[in-house]
């Protein structure tokens, strides 16, 4: 005849020391819950704060990039219809676009039509040469603190096509007066020479 398993007998002391333990452990369980809620209400404070310092940020670099908007794009309009008159069918704007986590910059003409236009595509007659003495003429007066207003240049304007030289030459004269620029650049086209000469050999 085989021997039954005798089922443990547990004494009212072993119930009492178990259950303690149970309390305690469920005590020690609802204090950790109790923290990591309290964690999970401070993080998000903070991301509810970061969105908002975002937007807030965002509406910043929107106003900066609409005020160097307008400085730049003014600029380079303005020379450009100086130089190929004031019907110049385009306008030069910069787009700024959301690229890889940065903010990224294209520099581009728009028509009439609001269709923007590759200069480098468009070049003709020197365009790119009026563009680029354009943006450095507006970065030295846009720069702050404000700098010593001289352009030094070599051979800006060399892909300009000759009809073209005396309005650039008048234009540079403009603006050299207008904004207290000094202007010193080398060339070979005698067109564009102007103000005080120096000859080399």
């Amino acid at each position: 005849m085989e021997d039954k398993p005798r089922a443990s007998k547990m004494t009212l002391e072993d119930l009492r020391t178990q259950l303690s333990r149970t309390l305690a452990e469920r005590y020690l369980l609802t204090k950790q819950l109790e923290k990591e809620e309290a964690e999970q209400t401070i993080a998000q404070k903070h991301v509810e704060t970061a969105k908002a310092a975002q937007v807030l940020i965002q509406g910043i670099v929107q106003s900066i990039q609409e005020t160097v908007h307008a400085g730049i794009a003014g600029i380079v309009t303005r020379c450009l219809r100086s130089v190929f008159g004031e019907d110049f069918p385009h306008e030069f704007a910069i787009r700024f676009e959301q690229k890889r986590g940065k903010t990224e910059a294209r520099l581009v003409l728009v028509d009439a039509n609001g269709e923007e236009i590759d200069p480098l595509e468009a070049d003709a007659g020197g365009l790119v040469d009026v563009i680029s003495f354009a943006l450095r003429l507006s970065c030295l007066l846009l720069t702050n603190p404000s700098r010593r207003r001289l352009l030094v240049l070599d051979e800006p304007f060399k892909m300009l096509s000759r009809e073209y030289r005396p309005a650039v030459r008048e234009m540079m004269e403009a603006v050299s007066e207008e904004f207290s620029v000094q202007i010193l650049y080398v060339t070979h086209a005698t067109e564009l020479v102007a103000g005080e000469v120096v000859e080399l050999d």
